[in-house]
């Protein structure tokens, strides 16, 4: 059995269906739009929103629930979650949203039940910082931003 996430539907998401996984092996559910079928909500180049998705969830503690982007938006349109990933922590219980950015050259269109995000729910391992006078040596040292090749 999976890890269980309580889940509300709020008023707006009614009538959609529940995030799924889009495959029997995906590691995310998919995250739908949950706006009015009369409105969009349009995104301009290089522009980004915030897009509701009438869920509200209560995450196990010791776990996190991952915002996502789906590579698809990415690549056909480049649209992509601004705060990759955006983290639900286990005792948030507010409404789930999704903060979007087109990247891309053109406007992008979000309609209602469109598939904007996944979401991968992770343990999470709480660590205890130590304060040290010095850090053991390796062979790649303090370089970072490339330092190990293309």
């Amino acid at each position: 059995m999976g890890v269980v996430v309580r889940v509300i539907r709020l008023s707006h998401a009614e009538g959609l269906p529940l995030p799924d996984y889009a495959s029997k092996a995906a590691a995310g559910l998919d995250l739908l739009a949950a706006i009015a079928a009369t409105e969009k909500i349009t995104l301009q180049s290089g522009k980004w929103g915030l897009v509701p998705t009438g869920l509200k969830l209560q995450v196990p503690e010791g776990y996190e629930a991952q915002v996502r982007p789906r590579s698809g938006l990415a690549l056909k349109h480049g649209v992509t979650v601004l705060n990759a990933p955006g983290t639900i922590d286990a005792d948030y219980r507010g409404e789930v949203g999704v903060v979007l950015v087109n990247h891309g050259p053109e406007p992008f269109e979000i309609t209602r039940g469109m598939r904007i995000a996944q979401l991968v729910v992770a343990p999470v391992a709480h660590v205890v910082l130590e304060e040290a006078e010095s850090l053991t040596d390796t062979a790649r040292g303090a370089g970072g931003y490339g330092s190990t090749g293309v």
